[in-house]
């Protein structure tokens, strides 16, 4: 009897230290590959948040009397009951920047660049970029970043400097945001509050953060083959980081063309911005962070299916045909990349005095 349990014992002990030893193998695989979202945001270089600021940028991003038509606010296509994003497809929307699909608020405060072509190099520029694209002057075509005359784009700026000065509540909020200004209510201020405000919106505790920093139960077995798979496929070597991607260029089409309806022959990306061949069809990786509630994919929209959308990446970059199963997984892992959304209370908006 007394050697029986001792043998079973023998049997049992090494299984779990195998699963033990697995677990952590691929723990420490992915730990060089990928960090948690942080549970607090980040600071913005050379544009410190306070209260006032996050306030005003708060009013500001929801603020539709910004646009030339009065009608549209950030919050528009970056809608923050949507993943950060207007959930359309391309065709659907008149709001699309450049032809090409919005990407998510949430968490592009950790990306490298702004914009799939990386035209703006931080958060205050890329909403500068869009609070000043004047609708009448944009290029209506997936080909290239927007055509806009720089006469009108001043006219522009004048004009929401000017109605925001027709709102006492904003003028009194810029005054508090930007105390050491002599003139605070200025074009780049609009900027920097938003920015500030976009910081904010980051989405932690996601169950692949509770894995990464130990908590084994946090994803499933079949989650873990597709992180597996994820990593071994070759998919982190772009999609990696704290965004799970965003932080590096690649071309769109490495090994094989994903096919004129991902990528049209018009639209060249980064090349439209640095004019150098070798940015033929090149773009900003995406974040993955969030993905299953950020469809349509890929910079045209061209699916609301992230199963397709994995094999198209898998065979265009990787050269890879993924076996039915193995496609299953990856979506699956990717799945658990959806953090805990932001709370945000509406803000009340000043009125005009005139």
């Amino acid at each position: 009897m007394r050697h029986s349990l001792i043998a079973s014992l023998l049997v049992l002990l090494p299984l779990g230290a195998g699963a033990v030893r697995a677990e952590d193998a691929l723990r420490d695989q992915a730990k060089p590959l990928f960090e948690p979202i942080p549970k607090t945001a980040p600071a913005l270089p050379d544009n410190p948040s306070s209260p006032e600021k996050l306030a005003l940028g708060k009013m500001l991003y929801f603020e539709p009397r910004l646009s030339e038509s009065r009608s549209f606010a950030c919050s528009t296509c970056h809608n923050l009951s949507m993943g950060g994003v207007d959930g359309g497809a391309l065709s659907s929307g008149n709001a699309q920047l450049a032809g090409r699909e919005v990407q998510t608020v949430f968490n592009a405060v950790f990306n490298k660049s702004q914009y799939w072509d990386g035209r703006a190099s931080d958060l205050k520029d890329q909403v500068v970029n869009s609070v000043m694209a004047n609708p009448k002057a944009m290029l209506k075509t997936r080909g290239g970043p927007m055509a806009i005359n720089p006469t009108e784009l001043a006219a522009t700026k004048q004009r929401e400097i000017d109605q925001l000065k027709q709102m006492p509540g904003y003028a009194d909020a810029f005054k508090k945001a930007f105390p050491n200004d002599a003139d605070p209510l200025v074009y780049d201020n609009i900027g920097r509050a938003i920015a500030v405000f976009e910081a904010t919106l980051i989405t932690p505790d996601a169950p692949f953060d509770r894995w990464l920093t130990g908590d084994d139960a946090a994803l499933d077995d079949t989650q873990k083959a597709g992180l597996k798979l994820f990593i071994d496929k070759g998919c982190a070597s772009c999609h990696n980081g704290v965004n799970v991607g965003g932080a590096s260029y690649a071309k769109f089409g490495v090994v094989a063309s994903p096919g004129p309806e991902h990528l049209p022959a018009e639209d060249a990306g980064r090349y439209a911005v640095t004019k150098a061949n070798a940015d033929r069809y090149v773009f900003k990786v995406p974040s993955l962070r969030n993905v299953e509630l950020t469809a349509p994919y890929f910079h045209t929209g061209s699916t609301f299916d992230l199963k397709k959308a994995v094999n198209v990446m898998a065979e265009s970059q990787l050269g890879a045909k993924l076996a039915d199963d193995e496609a299953t997984k990856i979506v699956a892992f990717l799945k658990t990349l959806t953090g805990k959304q932001p709370e945000i209370v509406l803000p009340i908006l000043p009125p005009r005095d005139r």
